[in-house]
């Protein structure tokens, strides 16, 4: 139990026998002293003066003379602020933590209690390689799932491949008209790139087919268009000439704002139209249809191409160290959707429109209608997600699945679990959505069609050649053999790409800067490793110390801080998982890497006053190596022997 767990049970507990109050320990509010008062830590009496009526000073002292009294391994001090009381925390408690926890590499981890979690990320589509967003994603779905064992659950750890849908047919239909046969062993080019560059060429074409559509449309001339559609074309076509004559009369920059945003939805839904009317978009659609349908030469394409993607993948996958218990497929998992919406139209939950479309109405929940299926049968988005959802349960029975998945789609999920809500799926219940906010550029958000994405492969060659430059700059090379360099880089160059994207709270949007990501005085996960390497090279020297310190030794203030702050560790923990938030244990491991440079900066450990305190530093510094490992290690940052 830590300190401050400690805390609220012996004042809780004091508070019953002394007074006869009965308050649950976790109702006591306990802060840490701030640091112009005496003290460690603070029990906050306001919430229960009222009732014991008592003066803040007279229940202070009172309750701080029996924690003292009854309590004298924790506590040997204490002074009361107006209705602060301040406890001091003896030295003996530390040593005798130390004494404890020093040699027990499990610190701050649980034992298995039956929990099931399951976390879903990754989830990439496959049209394109793997970037920069989705390494954030890899890397906060794998530390979340690395947090939850931690605490003592079972993981499955998955990923859904979207490997089906008009985005995959757009690269299949663009490899056929433009690759001449292009293969990865032909063209020298990895698979994923290869399925990619075809992606970019399909945008490249629609936008030059859907040029004269949109002269046209914005002439007057709809006639590419028809039915509903053509009506809707014309509403979104006026709305771009009113709103182009009042931008110039807005009255302030705040209204010329609002209108451009207004303008740029309007001018989206024009795009979107003209698109749909091209040529190139038509055989797209044509493709799917032929693919659901089982077309043989459509599916020989798409498993080809799907085949040179996934091995793209598994070679990026391994070098960033994101692993998978079970990965699904949307080819599979669409067609127990599909199952799963003719059940809901028996049902009443799903309703079908004069087209032949599907629909569910949430207007009632605070939503809108949603399709789960379209006119000519085949499946969207939602459609797999809900056959997903219950293959997973039937598979795994995990008390909660998480959804690790951008901010974009937080409606998305608000209507899945609705869906399945409604549905009476025992899935529905356990279904969360981690939101995470996108990794934009300094030129704003990343776009695969027009080439403007940040490649994962390419910036992870950029950021262990930065890895590579900064050592060099150091003089930190010297006794390296050139194996040992080029894993030390990569340990280097990987850890700090993930602690950048890490460090961050995931609800929180950021903006890539490879620059601060191996500083080695900087806020960054070399800063952490080499602190990590400073105490490899201790021990190495102190091979066959005993390490055994004396129970009465007195600590100096950086000695304690040190401690205190290792003491903490499993209630970062407890947080960090509670919060789904990696942001929390990055934050821990920088500050304790702090406190641990300034404690050897100040104090020798080989050249200690007594063999006690030389005892208690190898302890200290036993244990500061032990969660540093640890910490990283939640992150999934490797931490070097040597830098």
């Amino acid at each position: 139990m830590d300190i401050i767990s400690q805390i609220r049970t012996a004042a809780g507990q004091t508070l019953l026998e002394s007074y006869q109050y009965n308050i649950a320990p976790e109702d006591i509010q306990v802060n840490e002293t701030k640091p112009e008062f005496e003290g460690d830590y603070t029990v906050v009496l306001f919430s229960f003066v009222k009732s014991l009526k008592k003066s803040p000073e007279v229940l202070g002292n009172e309750l701080g003379a029996s924690l003292l009294r009854n309590y004298p391994h924790q506590f040997s001090a204490f002074n009361v602020i107006k209705g602060f009381l301040n406890l001091t925390v003896s030295d003996a408690y530390w040593t005798t933590f130390l004494s404890d926890q020093h040699a027990n590499e499990r610190f701050g981890l649980k034992e298995s209690h039956g929990g099931k979690v399951m976390v879903e990320y990754s989830s990439p589509n496959t049209n394109k390689p793997l970037h920069l967003g989705h390494l954030r994603n890899n890397f906060l779905g794998w530390s979340v799932a690395a947090l939850y064992k931690a605490g003592g659950y079972d993981i499955v750890k998955t990923c859904i491949a979207n490997d089906r849908g008009i985005h995959i047919c757009k690269s299949m239909i663009a490899w056929q008209r433009f690759a001449g046969g292009a293969t990865p062993e032909s063209t020298g080019i990895k698979g994923d790139h290869l399925v990619g560059d075809y992606y970019v060429k399909f945008g490249d074409e629609l936008k030059k087919q859907a040029k004269p559509l949109l002269e046209a449309f914005y002439a007057g001339n709809f006639d590419a268009v028809a039915g509903e559609t053509r009506q809707i074309l014309q509403k979104h076509v006026t709305a771009v000439a009113q709103l182009e004559a009042e931008i110039p009369k807005a009255a302030n920059d705040k209204q010329r704002g609002s209108l451009e945003e207004k303008l740029k939805t309007e001018k989206d839904e024009v795009n979107e139209i003209a698109g749909n009317a091209t040529e190139i978009m038509k055989a797209t659609q044509q493709m799917l249809v032929d693919w659901e349908a089982g077309k043989p030469d459509v599916i020989e394409l798409w498993r080809t191409m799907n085949s040179w993607v996934y091995a793209g993948f598994d070679e990026t996958y391994k070098r960033i160290g994101s692993d998978f218990d079970k990965i699904y497929y949307e080819s599979n998992t669409y067609i127990l959707g599909k199952e799963l919406v003719e059940y809901g139209l028996q049902k009443g939950v799903f309703f079908r429109k004069d087209d032949g479309s599907v629909w569910i109405d949430l207007e009632a929940d605070g939503l809108d209608q949603k399709i789960v299926q379209r006119k000519d049968g085949t499946a969207v988005y939602i459609t797999q997600d809900i056959g997903l959802a219950v293959k997973k349960y039937e598979e795994y029975k995990a008390d909660q699945s998480i959804y690790v998945v951008g901010d974009e789609q937080n409606y998305h999920f608000k209507v899945l679990k609705l869906i399945c809500q409604k549905l009476e799926l025992p899935s529905a219940n356990g279904i969360y959505h981690l939101s995470y906010g996108m990794v934009e550029l300094p030129t704003g958000r990343m776009k695969t069609r027009e080439g403007t994405v940040v490649d994962a492969d390419d910036l992870l060659d950029e950021m262990i050649k930065e890895a590579e430059i900064k050592t060099k700059e150091q003089g930190k090379t010297e006794g390296f053999t050139p194996e040992e360099l080029k894993e030390l880089y990569e340990i280097i160059g990987i850890g700090g790409i993930k602690f950048f994207l890490l460090r961050v709270d995931p609800k929180k949007r950021m903006v890539f800067n490879p620059s601060e990501s191996v500083d080695l005085h900087g806020y960054t996960a070399t800063f952490i490793q080499y602190a990590y390497a400073r105490i490899r090279s201790v021990f190495r020297k102190e091979a066959g110390q005993p390490v055994a310190a004396d129970a009465d030794t007195t600590l100096l203030p950086l000695e304690k801080k040190l401690v205190v702050t290792l003491e903490k560790y499993p209630v970062v923990l407890a947080q960090a998982l509670t919060e789904m938030n990696p942001s929390v244990v990055a934050a821990y491991a920088f500050e304790l890497a702090k406190t641990f440079n300034s404690f050897y900066s100040e104090h020798s450990i080989a050249g200690a006053e007594t063999p006690g305190k030389k005892a208690l530093r190898l302890q200290t510094s036993r244990l500061t190596a032990t969660v540093l490992r640890s910490a990283m290690g939640l992150l999934g940052i490797r931490m070097p022997e040597r830098m």
